[in-house]
């Protein structure tokens, strides 16, 4: 079996050219695009566009993709597959003249067979309609086009099937683990073959520890089940303080030649759950501190690139997370990759609505027909990643409370989950009811079909529905960050609730405006009206930057630095700043406030010591109490004057900890730093890099707004620029972006060649910088 990437030379047409799928069709003047692709994130925002403050005012639309493939006469006796791992959505696909077949939902991988269709020892054409014109399909940004990775499968006629391998550990010790392979095996030959599997596991290291062989017949046209128990010695445990992986590779035979090969990462590990002792990883009590992330990757849109990927999981580590709710949907392969190797458990999550829908073109359309497939291929394909801890399959869905047979949807989809998985609890996110004619004990029939209850911003009801259902596990599967005290004192303080999961530990692009901070008496809507166009609501923004609730939750976790510094942004004249339910105080570590001397400022402390004592420039402003009893925080108007804001906490009267914030000079220079210290010399390969606006003395200039203008040479190109900044008109595509804060992104995208990338960044009255990275 090889897999072969798919992703260049693809080209793209925005709108439907003329004559669409009829050849010919002369493609040679459209755009020359690489996968993964979203065309969303590169169209202006405009307010009439039909996405609406949900999409983030993108434009969506329909997009042609055309593909020119050569199949070598090597291929005769061979079975082609092209997969997708994600396109957003409505995708229909052709092979030539040959329609191949429609995928609805946007967030499940696919493929298709193009063996009956190839014309060998020629350039064949293969045509995808990408349909996502029908508004509003989605709540928050979605993306368009063939958003993640394609790729070519080149198999024998006897071969391991599409997802043909499934790997449990169901019993493990560090003395030993019963690790059970089930395979898949497919002969599609004219004739009875004789099969032969051999199953090799070795270890992170590529040490050999463990095989067995098994044979059986297989039928002309038939597949037979191979089932393998191997038994591994002093294992190595997988979990997020030691991700160990091993792999498992399978050798296929037919009368003792090789005829398919396939290796699986896996990971070697024991899940259990009950409401006496919560959750217990490999034996060990663990309760999930965990976020909520949409799919999108910020700045980059929808585009799932491994190392964007990668990253997010990286900052979340980072931030204290050890556990991950993708909401609301099937994440990509290349996420899934990462918290396996990082460190990060997941709650794989499939749809977010049933029959029921939640806008006019979701996924409700199309739910009677495609459940199964969807969900089938969530698991299947997901189900050997060790990271996934819990399957989800819904969240906040209408029929939450019975009506419209929820509960029988909801066994019929958890019952399905079990078949293909039944070594992963089956979750659902259920939030409160709105019908003044039912009451949130109608949600009981639904709560009933699941292993873990999961709850949506219903952490006082944790006590009163574990009287009522003393066998029912929980989680908060979203949770408002300024209730983050109160939720995680929840999850601490009873073993049936097993984590917190806050909506959203990433910002993301849609639902603008979710997380504003507001002045009016009333919030208007639930959603910011144009040029908002971010969330607004994550631990960590839209660049991945850490922001002060993050910082918070640090303490509340017992993790991180224990002193912050939160100065409150003055409110206009005469009005009071409000925050919507998910979002946070419009505060930063900043004391450099020219306009404002000898007012008074809010400055809140967030601290993880008994109290705290402010100073400015090194006067004292009075010790405050500022542990749990206070929910780690105090709180002091302080009569602004340049210079030095410090902090000091104190446990027992003594001096534990200290931090300091200093008044900014002049914006002065440009600072450059990457998250990488070189670029691997392969395509598609991205380095992020800080850019920050500094004063003489090196400091962040915390007001800066500078316009930054950069030029990329040498082995790579600007992919995207992007900041923190919600209500920016800017694009994330170009050569200049405007500092949010003093702060901005670009990312580089490696060209595959070793040699150096060159990136210079330059602004009006400040001194220019460059960085050179290596790729090797």
């Amino acid at each position: 079996m090889a897999q072969q990437a798919f992703n260049h030379g693809w080209r793209f047409f925005f709108g439907d050219p003329p004559r669409r799928h009829r050849a010919p069709l002369d493609d040679s003047e459209w755009q020359v695009i690489s996968l993964p692709h979203d065309w969303s994130i590169t169209l202006d925002r405009v307010p009439s566009n039909p996405s609406t403050a949900s999409g983030g005012f993108f434009t969506n639309g329909r997009g042609w993709y055309h593909q020119h493939l050569h199949a070598p006469m090597e291929w005769q006796n061979k079975k082609i597959s092209l997969e997708f791992e994600g396109v957003y959505m409505n995708a229909e696909v052709w092979l030539n003249e040959h329609f191949l077949g429609r995928h609805p939902y946007g967030y499940t991988s696919f493929q298709y067979d193009l063996t009956p269709y190839l014309r060998l020892g020629e350039e064949n054409l293969l045509r995808v309609l990408v349909d996502n014109s029908a508004q509003m399909n989605s709540r928050w940004y979605s993306g368009s086009g063939i958003y993640r990775s394609a790729w070519l499968w080149v198999r024998n006629l006897v071969h391991i099937q599409q997802y043909g391998v499934y790997i449990t550990t169901p019993e493990v010790s560090t003395e030993t683990a019963l690790v059970h392979a089930r395979t898949w095996v497919e002969n599609e030959t004219g004739s009875l073959q004789q099969v032969s599997l051999r199953s090799r596991i070795y270890d992170a290291s590529g040490r050999l520890v463990a095989e067995t062989s098994s044979q059986q017949a297989i039928e002309a046209g038939k597949k037979a089940e191979f089932n393998q128990p191997i038994s591994v010695k002093a294992p190595m445990l997988w979990s997020p303080e030691t991700p160990v992986l091993y792999r498992l590779e399978s050798d296929i035979c037919c009368d003792g030649n090789l005829c398919d090969s396939l290796a699986t990462p896996f990971g070697i590990r024991s899940l259990q759950f009950s409401a006496t002792q919560g959750f217990l990883l490999n034996g060990q009590p663990l309760k999930l501190k965990g976020g909520c992330v949409h799919h999108d990757n910020g700045v980059l849109g929808s585009a799932a690139y491994p190392d964007s990927e990668a990253r997010k999981v990286r900052l979340h580590k980072e931030s204290g997370f050890n556990a991950i709710r993708c909401a609301h949907n099937p994440p990509s392969p290349a996420f899934l990759d990462a918290c396996d190797q990082l460190g990060m458990l997941v709650i794989d999550e499939a749809f977010d609505c049933w029959k029921e829908g939640k806008n006019p073109f979701d996924y409700h359309v199309v739910f009677e027909d495609w459940w199964k497939r969807d969900i089938a291929s969530m698991v299947c394909r997901d189900r050997n990643h060790p990271s996934v801890i819990i399957w989800s399959i819904g969240n906040e869905v209408l029929e939450r409370d019975g009506r419209s047979e929820g509960e029988k949807i909801a066994r019929m989809l958890a019952d399905e989950v079990r078949t293909l998985d039944p070594t992963r609890p089956v979750t659902a996110a259920i939030n409160g009811i709105w019908d003044t004619h039912r009451t949130w004990e109608d949600t009981d029939v639904v709560f009933a079909a699941l292993d873990i209850g999961g709850y949506n911003y219903q952490w006082a009801k944790y006590e009163a529905d574990h009287a009522r259902h003393p066998q029912r596990m929980m989680m908060g599967t979203e949770s408002f960050p300024c209730e983050a005290f109160e939720n995680w004192e929840s999850v601490l303080a009873h073993p049936y609730v097993i984590g917190d999961f806050v909506w959203t530990s990433m910002d993301y692009l849609g639902e603008a405006g979710i997380g504003r901070v507001y002045y009016e008496e009333e919030m208007k809507s639930f959603l910011g009206d144009y040029p908002w166009h971010q969330a607004y609501c994550g631990d960590i923004d839209l660049c991945g930057f850490k922001r002060p609730q993050s910082y918070y939750r640090d303490i509340v976790w017992g993790c991180g630095d224990p002193l912050y510094i939160a100065v409150h942004y003055p409110a206009p004249e005469g009005q009071t700043a409000k925050i919507s339910r998910w979002g946070w105080f419009d505060v930063a570590q900043d004391w450099t406030w020219h306009g404002w001397e000898g007012k008074l400022m809010k400055v809140d402390v967030y601290s993880a010591c008994e109290s705290v004592e402010l100073f400015v420039n090194g006067r004292s402003l009075g010790v405050q109490p500022s542990r749990k009893a206070h929910k780690y925080l105090a709180t002091f108007d302080v009569p602004y004057q340049p210079g030095e804001l410090s902090v000091v906490g104190m446990n027992g009267g003594k001096p534990v900890a200290a931090r300091t914030v200093a008044t900014a000079g002049a914006p002065a220079a440009i600072r450059l730093s990457a998250d990488r210290a070189s670029l691997p010399a392969k395509d598609g390969a991205l380095a992020y890099i800080t850019v920050e606006v500094v004063d003489g003395q090196g400091r962040l200039h915390p007001k800066a707004g500078h316009l930054i203008r950069f030029s990329v040479a040498g082995e790579g190109t600007l992919l995207a620029v992007g900041s923190g900044d919600p209500v920016s008109t800017e694009k994330y595509v170009g050569t200049e972006r405007c500092a949010f804060r003093g702060r901005c992104l670009a990312v580089v995208k490696a060209s595959g060649t070793p040699g150096e990338v060159r990136i210079k960044a330059e602004a009006d009255g400040l001194a220019e910088a460059e960085l050179v990275l290596c790729c090797e």
